[in-house]
């Protein structure tokens, strides 16, 4: 590209990718191996973190990031994304619709994946300060003056993370407890909870911590977590389809607060419309 050639001009006619590109009759390519040939047996989660980092990974790595989806699959109709899902449903609108509703709205910044690039950037400059000998002291109130909180310690509905325990054990199993990551991951809950914060671990540090160790940034941390809700969405979806149109939710007026204007009563010449607008 000549100084005289502007970015557009440069891409203008042709796409040019790095990643793939699909052959239609022939093939399809996949961060340059062939989809059908060389990728076809492959589980689809090391497919799909392959596409978010093109690294491959070991088995024991790839049963934690399943589990890491597995473990956060509530069908419960009253969670905020699931319940999107769930009015789709009983609105009769379409399932993919509904799905993709629920997804997007998953990127709620507190609760959902919009913490994920937070929790993992913290981990991880958390990391480097141990590694280099620094205060983690430090590092937790620096955070805590730049963001008032930390992103994943702490939980807005409850104190614990029931998906903590069962997590740490399957890591445990699998080998890979012992990652730089986690162990900082830890040991910031520890300081937390010794220190007047009293702030424990939720699933989204550890989560961060896992593929952090697995070498993800903090951006392809988000990007692996987009469907982490996505199994307990298609229950609610169902359910709420399977069921009498509009009825999901639903509020009897006796159940809202009102303060406005008292009932009135409507006759025939408050109904009548005006001769004319003037």
């Amino acid at each position: 590209m000549t100084a005289l050639t502007s970015p557009l001009e440069h891409h203008a006619g042709r796409l040019r990718s790095r990643m793939g590109g699909a052959f239609v009759g022939e093939r399809a390519v996949f961060r340059g191996h062939d989809l059908h040939a060389d990728l076809g047996g492959m589980d689809w989660m090391a497919l799909y973190v392959f596409g978010i980092t093109g690294q491959r990974y070991t088995p024991a790595q790839l049963k934690v990031l399943h589990a890491i989806w597995v473990y956060t699959s509530y069908p419960d109709a009253r969670i905020w994304n699931n319940r999107v899902a769930a009015l789709a449903g009983s609105a009769r609108s379409s399932g993919n619709l509904g799905v993709a509703a629920a997804l997007a709205v998953s990127e709620a910044e507190i609760y959902g994946r919009g913490i994920d690039i937070r929790a993992a950037t913290f981990i991880q400059r958390a990391q480097q300060a141990r590694a280099a000998g620094d205060s983690l002291d430090d590092c937790v109130r620096e955070e805590l003056k730049r963001h008032r909180a930390i992103a994943g310690y702490g939980r807005p509905i409850a104190a614990g993370d029931e998906r903590i325990a069962p997590m740490l054990r399957l890591v445990e199993q699998q080998g890979l407890a012992g990652g730089a990551h986690v162990q900082t991951a830890l040991a910031v809950e520890q300081h937390l909870q010794g220190g007047r914060w009293r702030l424990r671990m939720n699933y989204a540090a550890l989560t961060a911590a896992l593929t952090s160790d697995m070498g993800f940034t903090p951006r392809q941390h988000y990007q692996y977590g987009f469907p982490a809700f996505l199994a307990g969405m298609q229950p609610c979806y169902t359910e709420a389809s399977e069921k009498p149109a509009g009825t999901l939710l639903p509020l009897a007026c006796d159940n809202i607060s009102y303060e406005g204007a008292a009932p009135r009563r409507w006759g025939a010449e408050s109904t009548a419309l005006p001769d004319s607008l003037d």
